[in-house]
């Protein structure tokens, strides 16, 4: 049984994975016995009654009608499940708590159903089918539970990734961190590290995963002939995805909108936030056991392709776009806290938005073997802006290389450069970036500003298109 300062732990820390808040009992016992199925069906976790969804303790009264409605419910979950209830007191107010362990037996059925956890939120398997195909194709075991013998949290894991989780999460400065990997679930029943903590929480996981890397490649054309940029991002999963957008973002093409005094508005080719969600989905969802294949980020002229090993699952693939299941969701959960993921099944229909109203194809997806989400570019050699002056002058594409074109995306994102730290960005001789700088000045693209040994150099006019 949990204590009051445990439970005090699991409602600062939100509602996630493995914890569950529910203001009073509903009408309809047979809800929480849903939830209650899923979380068997998982780790495992805590049903929290007499607590609201901001986290607050509103106090609550369980009858012996009440208590005795619920076991009765319980007790219609196949193979027989026995879970814990009892209240806790927290500053004064009762909170009941009901503690689902993680069931031995799975798969657990409820009313002829499976319920099984998607990040904060329980999905419902409506068939023995869909049961059957759901716990083949995660081999019943999933890759992110494993436990992970070489990985120790406490000596092993990346202190920055550990603040940011904390930051991003909204987590208290007071909780110490063993218990937040304890709220986390981020441990099997014998105390050892599971695979995903490693991956999300440890230094180099590449080491011992070699294959959970993320690997952005740039090629000229619309084929995979010419190579122009390959790199091949790893460490923590959140890291990976941080790196990944930062290169998207240094090779697309970006135009600045100023009105007035206001600040500058960012206005991307294609919206950042397909491949935020796109990048999110690949790394959250791909399949672990697959060894031969990284996540793969392919730009090329006119798209950008974002593929991850591993298929829809057959529930998923039945209504794709509308229903949501992760092979890892251990992951899928902490980046849910991150509140990287909004909501589940929101983030394909949340792509196809955000592509319409870029005025951009809906984005396209193949889902056999790869998953592969597919954001056609607008190839266009011009722009037009309001600026305070007035309308910004074209200027061409094609009349830039790809050299001059890495430049000018490297000074977007770094200005000030001196041309010694530019010709190691876009891995030139300084004799050669010289002459590359130069062609640019001559356009009045970019211009040098400040000491001779000190300054560097600078979009000459930022509000045009790149």
């Amino acid at each position: 049984m949990l204590n009051t300062e445990n439970i005090q732990s699991l409602i600062d820390s939100g509602e996630g994975y493995n914890v569950e808040f529910k203001v009073r009992v509903p009408s309809k016992v047979r809800e929480l016995t849903e939830e209650i199925c899923a979380f068997a069906n998982a780790d495992g976790g805590y049903l929290l009654i007499g607590v609201d969804d901001n986290g607050q303790v509103v106090d609550t009264n369980l009858e012996n009608d009440k208590r005795s409605a619920i076991q009765g419910s319980i007790s219609e979950i196949s193979p027989a499940l026995h879970c814990e209830l009892y209240s806790v007191n927290i500053v004064n107010k009762t909170v009941w708590v009901i503690d689902v362990p993680s069931g031995k037996d799975k798969p657990y059925i409820f009313s002829g159903s499976i319920y099984v956890r998607e990040g904060a939120n329980s999905q419902k398997l409506r068939t023995a089918e869909e049961m059957r195909s759901f716990f083949q194709e995660c081999n019943k075991i999933f890759f992110d539970h494993i436990p992970c013998h070489w990985f120790n949290i406490y000596t092993d894991a990346d202190e920055q990734m550990i603040k940011d989780f904390r930051t991003e999460a909204k987590l208290s400065p007071s909780t110490p961190d063993k218990q937040i990997f304890e709220n986390l679930e981020l441990f099997t029943e014998n105390r050892t590290a599971k695979n995903g903590a490693a991956m999300f929480f440890g230094k180099q996981p590449e080491r011992k995963f070699p294959h959970a890397t993320t690997r952005c490649v740039l090629f000229k054309g619309t084929n995979k002939v010419y190579i122009i940029d390959d790199k091949t991002f790893g460490g923590s999963l959140y890291q990976q995805y941080l790196q990944a957008i930062a290169w998207l973002k240094s090779k697309l093409q970006v135009a600045y909108k100023i009105e007035g005094t206001g600040p500058r508005e960012e206005i991307w080719e294609i919206p950042l936030t397909v491949f935020k969600e796109a990048i999110i989905n690949a790394l959250s969802h791909r399949d672990y056991y697959e060894q031969g294949a990284s996540i793969m980020i392919e730009m090329f002229d006119d798209r950008v392709e974002i593929s991850n090993p591993g298929g829809l699952l057959p529930v998923v693939a039945k209504d794709f776009g509308h229903k949501s299941m992760t092979r890892n969701p251990l992951i899928f959960s902490l980046f849910t806290r991150m509140h990287l993921v909004e909501r589940v099944a929101s983030g394909i229909p949340r792509m196809q938005e955000a592509m319409r109203e870029a005025n951009l194809p809906e984005p396209e997806f193949h889902t056999e073997g790869m998953f592969t989400a597919v954001f056609k570019r607008q190839i266009s050699n011009s722009a037009n802006y309001d600026t305070v002056n007035g309308i910004v002058n074209d200027i061409v594409n094609d009349t830039i290389n790809e050299n001059e074109q890495a430049i000018l995306n490297l000074l977007v994102t770094t200005p000030g450069l001196n041309a010694s730290e530019i010709s190691k960005h876009i891995n030139k001789s300084l004799r050669t970036t010289m002459r590359y700088i130069k062609v640019l000045q001559d356009k009045n693209l970019i211009e040098f500003r400040g000491a001779p040994k000190t300054g560097g150099y600078f979009l000459k006019n930022e509000t045009y298109e790149i």
